[in-house]
């Protein structure tokens, strides 16, 4: 089997010919990535990365001739300078800072513009895992209480049910004991 990038060219050839006829019936790639992949048991994400990584391969003639004639392409990717992500950020945690969570603080920032929702979105979530710490200072910068990570609220939940279970397991001893306890003394009583 000949595949490209982990797709047979039959399935990749179905999935543009899907991409191709869905964006001439006037549906969003989004909305196109997320039925292939019910319809093929793939995640949308990954029917997403497939479609970006087979556009970039334009080199391999299978590729092109796929794509011939359909006009597909993807967009130039623009990455944020670093004033336009400390800004993004401070926007933001501004609006953090009233209280809203960290996709409604993102949706009033945009105004409405689902394309840079999604970028911002991203780039946030990205500045979360490989730059924490730059978070961070924002946060503080911005005066805003330091957030427990996902994996701290994760481990203090778990501690949470351990002495919850140790609290019932040691009752229980404690009720025993003392039974065993009102028993001997009941017993030399008599």
């Amino acid at each position: 089997m000949n595949k490209i990038n982990g797709y047979t060219e039959e399935e990749a050839t179905g999935l543009i010919e899907y991409i191709y006829s869905g964006k001439n019936a006037g549906k969003t790639l989004s909305y196109l990535f997320e039925t292939y992949g019910k319809e093929h048991s793939r995640a949308k994400g990954s029917v997403r990365n497939y479609y970006y990584a087979f556009l970039k391969k334009q080199e391999d003639s299978r590729v092109k001739r796929i794509l011939e004639g359909k006009n597909l392409a993807a967009g130039e990717i623009k990455p944020f300078t670093e004033e336009e992500t400390d800004e993004m950020l401070k926007k933001i945690l501004a609006e953090r800072k009233k209280g809203y969570s960290v996709r409604r603080a993102i949706i009033n920032v945009c105004g409405g513009d689902e394309r840079l929702m999604l970028r911002m979105q991203n780039k946030y979530r990205n500045l979360l895992k490989k730059q924490p710490e730059r978070v961070e200072k924002a946060a503080r910068d911005a005066g805003i209480p330091e957030e427990k990570s996902f994996l701290q609220r994760k481990l203090e939940r778990e501690i949470d049910a351990l002495y919850s279970r140790l609290a019932i397991d040691l009752r229980r001893e404690n009720e025993r004991l003392k039974a065993e306890l009102e028993k001997l003394r009941n017993e030399k009583g008599e």
